[in-house]
Formats: structure tokens, sequence, C-alpha cells
């Protein structure tokens, strides 16, 4: 039974670092390493057994990382510490849309309609730079309490949106 559940893991890892590889090789924007960590650090991952898998586990990865931002959006808004209300407001209400769209992604994933999933993932990782723009667009610009963690939640999106323009390329193209 270990030997069992340690090929198991072996297996997984191996997709991973070839997934990882294949999608940063793709997109310059991937990082290898941080695709690696990422999918490593998330139980799902460790059992997925194929790209489709991986792609269930990354973006679950994504909206949990979202989910924690929005509390984390709503925390410093009834602390009432910061100076500008407007922006904290837009980057929870974008948080929300992408957490939806994720979300939807999973079941347009299901039913193999990439385009529409890479159109809703696409969307998500935009929350990412408008938040961001909320706070640096203004009259008086203010600094983001978000930056760096919308540069993680960014790079979380890319992996299962790379993923899945992978799992696109596999179908045959009608004519």
């Amino acid at each position: 039974m270990f030997i069992l559940l340690l090929n198991v893991f072996a297996t997984a890892q191996s997709l991973i670092r070839d997934s990882c590889k294949k999608a940063a090789a793709k997109d310059p924007k991937l990082k290898y390493d941080f695709c690696i960590k990422s999918l490593e650090e998330h139980p799902q991952s460790k059992t997925a057994k194929s790209l489709e898998g991986l792609v269930f586990a990354s973006t679950k990865n994504a909206v949990s990382k979202t989910t924690s931002l929005k509390g984390m959006a709503n925390k410093i808004l009834k602390e009432n510490k910061y100076d500008v209300e407007r922006p904290l407001r837009d980057c929870i209400e974008l948080y929300t849309g992408a957490i939806d769209s994720l979300n939807q992604s999973l079941d347009t994933i299901k039913s193999r309609d990439y385009n529409i999933a890479t159109m809703l993932m696409s969307a998500a990782m935009d929350a990412t730079g408008n938040c961001e723009t909320g706070f640096t667009k203004r009259k008086k610009p203010v600094k983001s309490p978000f930056t760096k963690e919308n540069d993680v939640l960014f790079h979380m999106v890319l992996i299962p949106l790379a993923f899945t323009n992978m799992l696109d390329m596999k179908l045959p193209k009608m004519l």
C-alpha cells in the first residue's frame, strides 16, 4: 500500500514538473519555479492524474488566494485605518467577481469548453491589475496594500490559464 501511495505522488510530481515546464516554455510570464511550488503546496495537485486535474487544483488554489485577499480588504476597510475607502471597496468587488469567474471556469472545464474557461480565467486575472489601478490612478495616488499579494494572485491564475490553453491545443479542431 505504501509503495502504491508513493508511486501516485511520484507520478503527480512528474506531471506537475512536466506541465509547468511546458507551460513556462509557452508563456514567458509564467514562472517555472513558482508554478511547481504553488502546485506542490496544494494537496489536490499531489493526487492529480492528468493536466485537467492540475487545472482543477490550481484554479481552486487561485480561488482560495482570492478569497483570502477579499477577506484582507474587508478587514482593512472595517478597521478604518486606510485613508481611502473607494479603492478598497473596488478591490472587494473585483475579488468577488474574480472568485465567481474562477468558479464558473471550473464548470466550463468539466464540459471541455476551454475557450470560455480561458475567458473567465483572464477576467479573474484582470482583477489584480484593476485593483492596483484604483490606488495609483487617483488625483492623489496612494500605495496599495495589496501590491505583493496581487502579484502572487496574478501568477496563481496564470497557471490554470496556461494549462487550459494546453488542454485546448490537444482538442481536435473542427473545420
